[in-house]
Order: C-alpha cells, then sequence, then structure tokens
C-alpha cells in the first residue's frame, strides 16, 4: 500500500496509516454468521433474494458457517447437503470472513475448469463487486494488474487461489490456510494421473497444520464411490432436530416420514403432512418456519473430531425451494426411471444411490449361502464347465464355473496363478489349470470346454499369442465392448498376432464382451437368491473358496445415469470379471450354453452318464498297461480336452 498524492500534490498517507490501524487493531470476537448478516449483500447475478444477507433466512447454516471463525477450534468441516440448500454461500460467507478477519493463503478448488470459471463469474465477483469491506482488502481491482488475474486475487495478508482437478501440478504445488472444496464427488471423475483426491487435497494445509481449516461440500453420489458421503460417515454425523408442534419431541426429518395422499385417476398428489414418529400427529408444512427456527443439530456419532453435517429436502425453508407437496408429486414420478431417481435420491434427499437390483446383494450375505462342496468337485446338476481369466502385470486370476439346466451355475475352482505374463511360466501353470479334468459328484470327469482370456491392459500380445497356441480347448481373446448397451458376447474379428518379432498371417478372432449387460444378468441371479433354500438357488458357491471371493464378486454398483458399472472404493474386483468372462465363454458360438434346450441339456447328461458308466466297467476289468511308443515327429495337433469320451466335442 503505498501512499497516494491529494489535489494540492501532496502526499496522503491515510491509505497507509489505516492500514496500519487495522493490522495492529485487536481482533475482534465476530464470527462467520455475524460478518455475513453485517457486510454481506446479495446481487440479482448470485441470488433470487437480492440485498442485505440475513443468517436468519436459513438458520441450519448458521452453526456450520461459525465453525471456521477465528475463535473456533473446529478444523475441518463437512457439508452433505442437497441441491438449493445454501452450500455456496456458506463457502462465500467463509471466504469473504477469512480474507477480511483471519486472512492468509485460500484456496477454492472446484472439479473441472468449467465448473471453477462458472464459480468465479457467479459467486466469486458478484461477492467482491458488492462486498464493499473486500473491495478494501484487495490489493488491485484492475483486471490488468498482476494481482488480481482470475484465477488469483491478491489482498491485504494472504492470496486467493482458484484451482480445478484439471491441474493436478497446480494443486500440488499451492500450501494454503483455508481449504474450500466444492463438489467433493466429481474431483476422481476428472483428477488424472491416478491421484486420490482427498488426499492431494489434505496435502495442501499441512504446512500449516495447526492453525489450518478445511471446508468439504458436495451432494452424494454412488454408495461406496461417494467421497463426501464418506468423509460424512467419518465424522460427528450431525443432522438438524426439530420439535414437533403438537409434542415437542425433537426429532430429524426423514423421508419415511412423509406421508401423502394421492388421486388415482389423475396420479397427482393431494394432500401431504410429515407423520410425528412419537405421537404420530400430522404435521402441516406451515408449522415449518416455527421448526426450522427452533431447530439444533445433534452429533449421533458425538466425540469425533471432525464435524459433519447433512440435511435433506423437507428442510428447504418456505419460498427457497419446492414445497412438500411438489417434492412428493416429483417423487412419484421418477419411480421407473431409475436415472431420475438416483437423481432425486442424490439432489434432494441427499443420500447415496443403491441400485435397487444391488440393494440386497452384500458379499457377507452370498457368503453365509456358501455350500460345503469341496473345490474342483462338480456337484450334481452341472453338465457343462467354462472358465474365465483376467489379465494382470504380474499374475493371472481364473474362475472354473459349471453351468447347468436354466444357466444354473456353481464356482468350482478359483485360483491367482503369480508371474508376469509376458513370460512363459504363468502360461504354463493356467495350462495345467484348465486341462486338469475336475471330478463330477457321480464319477465322471469333466474339462473346461472353452476359456475367455482378458486382453486389456498391457499384456494384450502375450494373449493373443496363447490364444493361438491353442493349448487349451477353446481359447477366446475378450475385451470389454466400449459400448454399454453391447451384448453380451459380440461377433468376433480377425486381428494379426505380432509377437517377439513373429508374424502370423492367420492372426486371432477377438471377441468384445458386454460386461454391463453381463453384471446386470449376474447381479440380478445373485440378488434373486436372497431367500431360497440350496436347491432352489440359481448360483452356488463352495465354502472353500477364498474370503476375499465374496467381496470382489459385488465389487461394483450401477450408476443409472451413466449407465455403467462403478468400482466400489478399496475392494478388488477380478472375481466378478472372471465370472463374468466365464459367462461369456458359456455364449462361445460352438457351444451356446445360454441357448440350450432341455434336448441339448439331455445330450450333455448322457455323456455325462455314458462316462460314468465306462468308468465303472474300466474299474471292474482294469486295461493292461500298454508299452510306451516312441511320440511321431510329425508337428503335434493343438491339444482338445475332452470328458474321456471321444464323441463328446464332435456331438457338441
Amino acid at each position: 500500500m503505498t501512499p497516494s498524492a491529494n489535489r494540492q500534490g501532496k502526499l496522503d498517507a491515510s491509505p497507509l496509516y489505516s492500514a496500519f490501524a487495522r493490522g495492529i487493531a485487536p481482533r475482534r470476537k465476530i464470527s462467520v454468521s455475524q460478518w455475513a448478516d453485517g457486510h454481506r449483500v446479495l446481487s440479482t447475478k448470485e441470488s433470487a433474494e437480492p440485498g442485505r444477507w440475513r443468517t436468519s433466512r436459513n438458520g441450519l447454516l448458521r452453526e456450520p458457517m461459525d465453525c471456521f471463525s477465528a475463535r473456533s477450534p473446529v478444523q475441518e468441516v463437512v457439508l452433505k447437503f442437497p441441491i438449493q440448500f445454501g452450500k455456496s454461500s456458506v463457502a462465500q460467507n467463509v471466504l469473504g470472513y477469512a480474507m477480511t478477519e483471519r486472512p492468509g493463503p485460500i484456496m477454492v478448488a472446484l472439479p473441472a475448469e468449467v465448473s471453477m470459471n462458472k464459480w468465479i463469474v457467479q459467486k466469486l465477483n458478484p461477492m467482491l463487486e458488492s462486498t464493499t469491506v473486500l473491495q478494501d482488502v484487495l490489493t488491485s481491482t484492475a483486471s490488468r494488474d498482476g494481482a488480481n488475474r482470475r484465477e488469483f486475487k491478491e489482498f491485504a495478508g494472504g492470496q486467493l487461489y482458484l484451482e480445478h482437478a484439471g491441474s493436478p501440478a497446480r494443486l500440488k504445488s499451492t500450501s494454503v490456510k483455508l481449504l474450500i472444496v466444492d463438489e467433493l464427488d466429481e474431483f476422481a471423475a476428472n483428477l488424472k494421473g491416478g491421484d486420490d483426491p482427498v488426499a492431494l487435497l489434505e496435502g495442501r494445509v499441512s504446512a500449516f497444520i495447526s492453525v489450518a481449516k478445511q471446508l468439504y461440500i458436495g451432494t452424494p453420489t454412488i454408495l461406496g464411490l461417494s467421497r463426501i458421503d464418506e468423509k460424512y460417515q467419518d465424522s460427528d454425523q450431525r443432522r438438524p432436530y426439530v420439535p414437533c408442534p403438537h409434542c415437542g419431541h425433537q426429532q430429524p426429518l426423514e423421508w419415511k416420514g412423509l406421508q401423502w395422499l394421492i388421486d388415482e385417476t389423475k396420479k397427482k398428489i393431494i394432500s401431504v403432512a410429515y407423520v410425528c414418529r412419537d405421537c404420530g400427529a400430522l404435521i402441516d408444512e406451515s408449522h415449518k418456519p416455527q421448526m426450522l427456527a427452533n431447530a439444533r443439530w445433534v452429533p449421533e456419532n458425538p466425540g469425533h473430531w471432525r464435524r459433519g453435517y447433512t440435511a435433506n429436502c423437507l428442510y428447504y425453508p418456505v419460498g427457497l425451494g419446492p414445497n412438500w407437496k411438489q417434492l412428493a408429486q416429483n417423487w412419484l414420478e421418477v419411480q421407473d426411471d431409475p436415472a431420475r431417481l438416483k437423481t432425486f435420491v442424490n439432489d434432494r434427499l441427499a443420500e447415496t444411490w443403491e441400485d435397487p437390483t444391488t440393494r440386497l446383494l452384500r458379499h457377507n450375505a452370498i457368503a453365509e449361502r456358501a455350500q460345503p462342496y469341496p473345490l474342483r468337485t462338480a456337484p450334481e446338476g452341472v453338465l457343462a464347465v467354462t472358465a474365465g481369466v483376467d489379465t494382470q502385470d504380474n499374475r493371472l486370476e481364473a474362475v472354473i464355473i459349471g453351468w447347468g439346466r436354466k444357466m444354473r451355475f456353481w464356482v468350482l475352482d478359483y485360483a491367482v496363478l503369480y508371474g508376469d505374463p509376458a513370460e512363459e511360466g504363468v502360461w504354463t501353470a493356467l495350462t495345467d489349470l484348465l486341462n486338469r479334468p475336475l471330478q463330477h459328484e457321480n464319477g465322471a470327469l469333466l474339462q473346461v470346454l472353452a476359456t475367455a482370456i482378458d486382453m486389456g491392459g498391457h499384456r494384450t500380445e502375450a494373449v493373443k499369442s496363447y490364444v493361438r497356441d491353442r493349448r487349451i480347448a477353446r481359447p477366446m481373446a475378450i475385451k470389454g465392448a466400449s459400448a454399454n448397451t453391447a451384448p453380451i458376447l459380440g461377433k468376433p474379428t480377425m486381428a494379426d498376432v505380432d509377437w517377439r518379432g513373429r508374424y502370423d498371417k492367420r492372426g486371432v478372432m477377438i471377441y468384445q464382451v458386454g460386461t454391463v449387460a453381463a453384471k446386470h444378468w449376474l447381479y440380478a441371479r445373485l440378488s434373486r437368491d436372497t431367500e431360497k433354500e440350496p436347491e432352489q438357488r440359481l448360483c452356488h458357491f463352495s465354502s472353500e473358496l477364498p474370503p476375499e471371493f465374496f467381496p470382489g464378486l459385488t465389487a461394483e454398483t450401477y450408476n443409472p445415469a451413466k449407465n455403467r458399472f462403478e468400482l466400489k472404493r478399496n475392494v478388488r474386483n477380478e472375481p466378478l470379471d472372471t465370472t463374468i468372462y466365464s459367462f461369456a465363454a458359456a455364449h462361445h458360438p460352438e457351444l451356446r450354453l445360454h441357448r440350450a434346450t432341455h434336448a441339448d441339456w439331455d445330450r450333455y447328461q448322457r455323456l455325462i452318464q455314458a462316462q460314468q458308466g465306462k468308468n465303472k466297467v474300466e474299474s471292474r476289468n482294469p486295461t493292461p498297461t500298454q508299452p510306451t511308443q516312441r511320440p511321431r515327429r510329425s508337428a503335434p495337433r493343438p491339444v482338445t480336452p475332452s470328458l474321456g469320451n471321444s464323441d463328446w466335442n464332435s456331438k457338441l
């Protein structure tokens, strides 16, 4: 701050004296809400109700804002709020307060450059223009000044950085005293390089560890993927409790407590009311202003160091969001549309979305339904066997599945074969695993009839080479289809093989797998098995499977807004992928188990019974040992496993 010249040409030191006085003045005992009530003026650019800011208009915002007051000991706050609830207003007031009352380096982080620019235009610039005290602390208001760039503002005692997930290098290079993160759930999708967004953002305040404050804001998305929900669950979990106007009982407003009457002919809501959980009285929405005025935040996990706040659309102040009747009508209209229903659950209820098909799928419940049959032994009902293989840089993971009528399936084996697929050793182990016969319950021996091997990742050429060598029956090189609407197994296309300098003009057939359709099929079957007795189930699992198999089988959840399955955090999905690949192998053009008729399954069963009878005869009349013959010197033919019956593969 430099002295300015007055009309007589003399230097005016008053700006310098004002800045000096402000710097040495004792800190006032003022909270964020008091600062906002005293200084914030809402413009028409940022609010539907322009004019002086009033915290009382939405009193539930007072406590979360005041956590960022200079004298508050709270260091981190999580807001899991619905849309139109004032999340951005909290961020603006906290930012304005820090710039004038608690200066220092500040960062506002948003998920993408577009959202950052929108936030600057709609939130930041209008606040700076309409709030006098903020103009006073800005070093310069000239847009050509280097201290007042679009994404950087310098003010008395600090700097304001505006960053987005598309520039992780800039995020990593900045240390700040106050961190404000908007729409945390969108960061993971926009952050390139595989960095964990929470760890990356939390590292920004490490230089100010004793005085730093962090604000995380967001609307939740998918269960198991939502970072804002994860942070809220790891907090003191505060919810607003309001008194019943009839009995005074304090309670949180929950969507299940809302009741309505419907005109069945017009499918319209006639009336709506909230039912008190204590006295059962019907509460009309006209009581809501009084209820909100007496609301208080109650921690449901008291004692946790992190503050977490959540609310839902039932708490909208009158005039600042849809009323209860409009919300109930909206709820009815979205019931038959999963994408719109997800939007309502996320945006209005501020809850994570879980697909109804997978809601009952809990890995521990599936593990409890495991049956006591040994691995590599096919129970009665298994008539054909396929396998699926997932390729990683340091291992192969394989599942062997037996299929029966109506595509019932039994998991017969699951193995992890360690070794780099670029080397020969792990493929030799896979060949041995898949060519070893499996023992049927009735004494017959079963062979794997087809195997689908994932060729994605960094070992594509190794998979192609293995499929071309045909060391196992019907090997299939597969990759996930890019289209979410793709069939479970598409038509194959020819691909050349270039492996260690060798070129094969014949190439290898590549199949595309519609993973979305296959996972829908699997999850629908798993959910239908919930209450069924063992003999009625469609999916069967051995109790000898490793414990990690079951969490991996349910490692993904469906996102209807994007029509795809997304991986949950901190769990591996190889058991799910290999199961899907084995299902794709059952669609092999020479097998088509998914289209097998009753007569087809009868034919499979007769082949197994024929081998069973042959084994009984051989056990009574053992064949004398034949002398060892020298191998022929001609090129070996590809190995085609059979069930011990030479007609098996020909009859298929």
